[in-house]
C-alpha cells in the first residue's frame, strides 16, 4: 500500500505553500524513510519562494530537519529503525575529483543532480495526488510527514537532544559554527567578526568561541540579535547604524583589523564591510549569499595585502563525525540552541513563519509535527 502523506508543496515562484496530500514512492535499496518531527525555515528555502533560486515546480522545501528512521531498504547501512536522525542535504558520491580531495560541497554527483530537485540517484522520491512528478529541495524536501533519503543523508544522533533543538544542526547550525571550526583558521587569541547575526551567525559566534577566539566582534542592525550575539559568547556588540565596524575592528586591534571575518548577513554591503575589516594576511568567510545573477563591487584595495577569501556553504561539514559532535556539545552546556528558536509552528502556519522570517522577526521558526 502506498504511503500517503501531509507536505507543503509550492507550485510556483511568489506564491504561497499549499498544504496538500502527497503520495510516496517505494524505498529503493539504499533508501531510508523518516518521521520528520521538527524542520526549520531557513533562508535558502526562502529565496526559493521569492524566485531568487530557481528550481523546476511543483516542489517541497525544507532541508533542515531531525527525525525518526521508520523504515530502511534492504541495503542501507549504518542507520536502523528507530534511530533518530538529523537529515544532511550533501549526498556524495565519495570517488569524484572532488571527493577525492575532500570537498564532497563540490561532489560532481551532488552538483549535477541538485538543479533537477530530485533524489541523488535523479528520480523523485514522492508524487502529486494526480501522479504528477514531485521534486525536492537540496535532496531532501522536509517540510512533510515524511522525508524518503539514502542512507548517507539520514545522521544518528543522541536520542536525548529533542527534535526542535536537532533539527538546527543539520544546516544554520552546520553551516556558522562549522565555518569557524572547520573552515577559518582561528587560533587561540584570534579577534573574530561575525557580521550578521541570524541562526548562521549565532552559530559562527559559537564557532569562534568554541574555536579559543579571544575577541568575538558581532555585528548587526537588530538590537535583539545583538544581545543573543552576547549571550552567545560574542565580547563586543556593534550595531552597524551607528559604529563602523571596519574601525571597531581596527581600534581592537592596533590598526590592523580583524584576524578571521566570518561573512552572514548575504547582503552587497556587509561583503565589502568583509574585506575592509580583516587584517592583511588575515582570512574572510562569505557564508551569506545574494541573488546568483546580481554583482557585488569591492574597492580594489580592500582586496589586497595578502587577505584569504573563501565561500563556505555548508561549514565544511563532515556530517557523520560533525552532527554527532554538534547534538553532544548541546548537551554539554557548550552549544546553545534553544536560543535559535524564535516560534514553533505547525505545518499549517509554514506561510506565516516564512512572512516572519521575510521582515526578520525571526531567528528560527521551527515546524512541529
Amino acid at each position: 500500500m502506498s504511503l500517503n502523506y501531509r507536505a507543503a508543496v509550492l507550485h510556483e515562484a511568489g506564491g504561497p505553500l499549499v498544504i496538500e496530500r502527497v503520495v510516496a514512492e517505494p524505498l529503493r535499496p539504499h533508501d531510508v524513510r523518516v518521521k520528520i518531527k521538527a524542520a526549520g525555515l531557513c533562508h535558502t528555502d526562502l529565496e526559493v519562494i521569492e524566485g531568487g533560486l530557481r528550481y523546476p515546480m511543483p516542489i517541497v522545501l525544507g532541508h533542515e530537519a531531525a527525525g525518526i528512521v521508520e523504515e530502511v531498504g534492504p541495503q542501507a547501512r549504518g542507520v536502523a529503525p528507530g534511530d533518530h536522525v538529523v537529515l544532511s542535504w550533501n549526498p556524495h558520491c565519495g570517488g569524484c575529483f572532488y571527493c577525492d580531495r575532500s570537498l564532497p560541497i563540490l561532489c560532481e554527483d551532488y552538483l549535477e543532480q541538485g538543479a533537477k530537485a530530485l533524489a541523488f540517484d535523479g528520480s523523485p522520491r514522492a508524487r502529486l495526488a494526480d501522479g504528477r512528478e514531485l521534486r525536492q529541495l537540496m535532496f531532501l524536501g522536509a517540510f512533510g510527514d515524511y522525508c524518503i533519503v539514502p542512507d548517507q543523508q539520514a545522521i544518528p544522533v543522541p536520542r536525548e537532544i529533542p527534535f526542535d533543538r536537532a533539527c538546527l544542526i543539520g544546516c544554520g547550525v552546520m553551516t556558522g559554527a562549522g565555518a569557524a571550526m572547520n573552515v577559518a583558521a582561528i587560533r587561540h587569541g584570534d579577534t573574530v567578526m561575525v557580521l550578521g547575526c541570524g541562526a548562521v551567525g549565532l552559530s559562527a559566534v559559537q564557532g569562534a568561541r568554541l574555536a579559543g577566539a579571544q575577541e568575538i566582534i558581532a555585528v548587526d542592525l537588530n538590537e535583539a540579535k545583538l544581545a543573543l550575539a552576547g549571550a552567545m559568547g560574542a565580547t563586543r556588540l556593534v550595531n552597524a547604524a551607528h559604529e563602523e565596524p571596519t574601525e571597531v575592528a581596527r581600534k581592537a586591534t592596533g590598526g590592523r583589523g580583524a584576524d578571521v571575518v566570518l561573512e552572514s548577513a548575504g547582503n552587497p554591503a556587509a561583503f565589502r564591510v568583509s574585506a575592509e575589516a580583516v587584517r592583511p594576511g588575515g582570512e574572510i568567510v562569505w557564508l551569506g549569499k545574494i541573488d546568483v545573477d546580481k554583482d557585488v563591487a569591492f574597492r580594489w584595495g580592500s582586496l589586497m595585502g595578502e587577505k584569504r577569501i573563501r565561500r563556505s556553504s555548508y561549514g565544511g561539514a563532515r556530517p557523520h563525525r560533525d552532527f554527532p559532535l554538534l547534538a553532544r556539545a548541546y548537551l554539554d552546556g557548550r552549544l546553545k540552541l534553544d536560543e535559535l528558536i524564535t516560534a514553533r509552528i505547525s505545518l499549517d502556519e509554514v506561510n506565516d513563519g516564512f512572512d516572519a522570517l521575510r521582515r526578520g522577526d525571526a531567528i528560527r521558526s521551527v515546524i512541529m509535527f
